[in-house]
């Protein structure tokens, strides 16, 4: 009888050990699974917030998010780099027009004659990269852009030159910085040749611009805006 009860004993500990090792199992893989999860929920926003904040805003952004093309991801700044690419033409070209006829000394009209030529072949070309890409590009100067050309309708002689210069110098230099910064960080293949195209073609107008001898360079440093500050104005 004695030996009865030791067995019913041993068995009941055994029983008890089995159901005790089985919870703690379970609570170790309950407690595995929580510690797995609380790390992806608490730090995943972190992460993509700090991804963001590495990411630089675009000016004008559109909304639609990255983009997938045949060329590469389409980012909201490689599209408002298209859209200010063909703004800088809509203004920039008939300035340089202007320069050609109304300019005084040759070295302005040899910028003007610069300006018409370079961006009437980046113009071609940002008209062939928004068909390819997508993106709906302005039709008109912005509301900015065109107060510039007004600027330069009333202004006569020697103080049109300066304006033009100024105006125009001032425009590419901060459109430069746009350009290094997008050529450097995108990763569409036809927004990077762009880049490349409107990179050698403001480079070329920032230095026959400077060979005028009319930069004013301690005004170049002020807070205006640049070219493209205002809404693109997309075609129907």
């Amino acid at each position: 009888m004695l030996s009865f009860r030791r067995r019913a004993a041993t068995g009941l500990s055994l029983a008890s050990r089995q159901v005790i090792g089985t919870g703690i199992v379970i609570g170790a893989l309950a407690f595995t699974l929580v510690a797995l999860l609380i790390p992806v929920h608490t730090f995943g926003g972190s992460a993509a917030a700090a991804g963001g904040a590495r990411t630089p805003a675009a000016a004008d952004d559109d909304g639609a998010g990255t983009l997938s093309t045949a060329f590469g991801p389409l980012s909201p700044q490689d599209r408002d780099f298209v859209r200010k690419v063909r703004l800088a033409g809509l203004w920039e070209l008939p300035a340089g027009r202007q320069a050609q006829q109304r300019g005084i000394r040759p070295a302005v009209r040899t910028a003007g004659e610069h300006l018409v030529e370079g961006h009437t072949e980046l113009d071609r070309r940002v008209r062939e990269v928004g068909e390819a890409l997508g993106v709906d590009l302005p039709d008109r100067p912005t509301d900015q852009q065109q107060g510039w050309l007004n600027q330069l309708d009333r202004a006569q002689g020697a103080e049109y030159e300066r304006l033009f210069v100024q105006l125009l110098r001032r425009a590419h230099g901060k459109v430069f910085a746009l350009v290094a910064q997008i050529r450097a960080q995108t990763r569409n293949s036809m927004v990077r040749d762009l880049a490349t195209d409107a990179n050698t073609t403001v480079l070329d107008h920032i230095s026959v611009l400077e060979a005028s001898g009319l930069v004013d360079f301690d005004g170049l440093a002020d807070a205006t805006p640049a070219p493209s500050a205002s809404p693109a104005r997309p075609t129907k």
